[in-house]
């Protein structure tokens, strides 16, 4: 497992029962983590006590209950910060567990040697690209929603990243790789966080288990001829960090060597010293 533990403003304090306590710098928040399928005591009061709990519907969805928490704040990592806004579908626009892959970014583009272009697909809200900047590569940033991309950008400005090289793009990602291999573009590396399910601008349905072998195909065609890493992400239930090895090795690893290595991610839990899966990674390197 690959495991997020050089967070000091994020803190998962404690899970049980489909839910976990978290502090996000100096307020605590109760979410739903269908994960945390236990049922260990809660002692820690913060349970009871915490600054915003999201709650489930039983007719679907859900709400927050914010007892005490402003709109937004921000949390750092390293030298990274980040807007953190509590919102629908119980998210806060950060994924904490996703570190691991932020040192990985960091460490590779630093160590290249030379400079390195970054495609971040379903980029989200930038987590990620903001780390690719601060290592000192050049990232095009595309994500389907607007507010996303807004929010990125925030994120950068926050960093103290937002001068560095790089273009915010608005748009479907399939079609964007399309019309960028059309154009001839390349890159040096790639991250995708591709959704587990979701609907295209056009009604197009995608899912992750129908579409992702194809997706990760086309993103074969934009990588440069001495790629430097691709890394992508899965949250789909039951999807094995296997699966993601193997649509690796038989795109990346056949066209240009190197190697692919799969984990789960997890963050680790203060009250129990054990760690809470979430979500998995593959991560191809080119091995130079």
């Amino acid at each position: 497992m690959w495991v997020s533990e050089n967070w000091r403003d994020y803190e998962l304090i404690d899970c049980s029962s489909g839910e976990k306590l978290e502090r996000w710098g100096d307020y605590t928040l109760v979410r739903p983590d269908p994960q945390a399928i236990w049922k260990t005591p809660r002692r820690d009061r913060r349970w009871r006590e915490s600054d915003g709990r999201y709650e489930r519907s039983h007719s679907g969805g859900g709400a927050w209950d914010k007892h005490s928490l402003p709109a937004s704040w921000q949390i750092g990592y390293g030298d990274l910060r980040f807007n953190v806004k509590p919102m629908n579908f119980k998210h806060t626009g950060i994924f904490p567990e996703q570190a691991a892959n932020w040192d990985f970014i960091m460490r590779k583009i630093r160590s290249a040697g030379r400079e390195i272009s970054v495609l971040n697909l379903f980029a989200y809200t930038g987590a990620a690209t903001v780390a690719a900047l601060a290592a000192g590569a050049s990232v095009c940033h595309v994500d389907a929603a607007k507010g996303m991309v807004a929010w990125a950008k925030e994120n950068a400005a926050a960093s103290g990243v937002a001068d560095r090289p790089v273009r915010w793009i608005v748009d479907d990602c399939a079609k964007f790789v399309e019309r960028e291999i059309r154009r001839g573009r390349r890159y040096d590396a790639i991250i995708m966080d591709p959704p587990s399910y979701g609907r295209g601008p056009g009604g197009e349905v995608w899912k992750l288990e129908d579409s992702l072998w194809d997706f990760v195909s086309l993103t074969a065609g934009v990588l440069s001829d001495d790629p430097l890493f691709v890394i992508i992400n899965s949250y789909t239930t039951g999807l094995a960090p296997s699966v993601l090895t193997y649509i690796s090795e038989s795109i990346f690893t056949r066209r240009f060597g190197g190697r692919s290595e799969s984990d789960e991610l997890g963050l680790p839990v203060t009250a129990s010293g054990l760690c809470l899966p979430a979500g998995a990674a593959c991560r191809w390197e080119s091995g130079r």
